[in-house]
């Protein structure tokens, strides 16, 4: 579980934000909100980004990510660089480093991990744990003049010189520590526990265009999301679908059948290809007794949509995971995308959301939500992105008896596009 995530000099974001997942002292929807913890810390399940377009909203998702990625996905080659921008509308901040962190629970054990990094290498990195007293686990340096990593290892980490040695092999100097410790056949159980959580208590981001319909029918097919949850979420959201199936007869796209050929591939090796390829969801609609199939390619892109999100809610149920959306209501109706997060809030127990979005509608319900799962983006006067809370407000702005809405709308909470008059004059001028 995250309990807070910091970002700085990072796309729109200059100087640091946090983000922070850590409960209030409110008991307002306590049940249904808040993940209590045996380290005693209160955790939110929710965190919701507001902001106009070009705020820096998806910035704080996509670094998430990018630091997801810098844990599990090293780079190869030491010559690679590493795919992002700092903050460019300033003298310094493209020649300063950037620095992301996080603070997360993994065994109910309190872990902060820290990376200060440019587009050619990876400068410092640190890993703690407070257990309950905070202790170092690793502190890493790099030698940029040689390109050479530097590992130094806590006091209380149990480790053997030939094991440090291949570590520090294996950890490039555009490598974390974590990632190299991925690619390198050594036992540090700490290392381990923090490496785990990235790669399975750490979703991928979901954008708005991403297809969610292969992921979930390939969770299926493995038996990691039942099919039975699936269809019942279906069935509480009102899409009149009383099953599904799955077509396991792989229709390959056009041209791939003597593409494959083409490569003289082994029969194996296709059967292999095809069988990683998800099977074709039919959906069955029952009306009037009478039950109608049809292909998911002929159901309306709210309906496909809302298949990936049942498939996602089912795991949220069901597991321990943190998962980033992008445009959370993105083909989603008002009612639905409700819907969709307090069925999240009250099934769930230790699973969190952070995601995006432009449904403001939402702060008209104080039974819906808690004012520490709110956060805006605005951009400040040099457009670098502010990161704050609605709980940063003082009773001066926000009472409990305020309409939030009504304080958004009005610019109390910032947050608003600052848009000009709806006249617009065209130039003329032939180019």
């Amino acid at each position: 579980m995250i309990i807070n995530f910091g970002v700085q000099n990072f796309g729109s974001i200059k100087d640091k934000q946090v983000l922070s997942f850590e409960a209030d002292k409110s008991t307002h929807l306590e049940e249904s909100y808040i993940i209590n913890t045996k380290s005693g810390i209160r955790l939110l399940k929710l965190a919701l980004i507001y902001g106009a377009n070009a705020s820096g909203k998806t910035t704080v998702l996509v670094a998430l990510e990018f630091l997801r990625n810098l844990v599990l996905e090293p780079e190869e080659k030491k010559t690679n660089e590493l795919k992002f921008s700092p903050f460019l509308f300033d003298e310094n901040t493209p020649n300063q480093n950037s620095i992301l962190s996080i603070e997360f629970l993994k065994d109910e054990i309190r872990y902060k991990y820290e990376v200060e990094f440019y587009k050619k290498a990876i400068v410092n990195e640190k890993l703690d744990f407070f257990n309950p007293t905070k202790a170092n686990i690793f502190k890493r340096k790099t030698d940029l003049k040689n390109q050479l990593t530097q590992i130094t290892f806590g006091s209380t980490i149990k480790t053997d010189k030939a094991s440090e040695r291949n570590l520090v092999a294996n950890t490039l100097w555009n490598n974390t520590v974590l990632g190299g410790f991925l690619k390198t056949n050594i036992n540090i159980k700490e290392l381990k526990k923090a490496t785990d959580w990235f790669r399975i208590c750490l979703d991928s981001l979901i954008f708005s265009r991403t297809s969610l319909e292969g992921f979930v029918t390939k969770k299926i097919e493995n038996g990691e999301i039942s099919k039975v949850n699936v269809i019942n979420i279906l069935k509480k959201a009102d899409f009149n679908i009383s099953d599904l199936t799955i077509n396991k007869e792989v229709k390959l796209p056009e041209g791939m059948g003597n593409f494959l050929k083409a490569l003289e591939l082994s029969d194996d090796l296709v059967e292999k290809i095809k069988n990683n390829h998800p099977g074709e969801i039919v959906f069955e609609h029952k009306i009037n007794n009478k039950k109608y199939p049809l292909p998911i390619d002929q159901e309306s892109e709210g309906t496909r949509r809302y298949y990936g999100f049942a498939g996602l809610l089912a795991l949220l149920i069901k597991s321990s995971i943190a998962i980033p959306i992008d445009e959370l209501e993105a083909s989603l109706h008002p009612d639905l995308y409700i819907h969709f997060i307090l069925s999240f809030l009250l099934n769930s127990e230790k699973s969190q959301i952070i995601a995006t979005t432009h449904n403001r509608e939402i702060l008209n319900n104080k039974d819906i939500f808690r004012n520490d799962s709110i956060w805006f983006t605005d951009k400040s006067e040099n457009c670098s992105t502010e990161l704050y809370s609605l709980i940063d407000f003082d009773t001066s702005v926000i009472r409990d008896t305020s309409n939030i809405f009504n304080a958004y709308k009005s610019g109390k909470l910032k947050g608003t596009p600052n848009l000009g008059d709806y006249f617009i004059t065209l130039n003329n001028e032939k180019n």
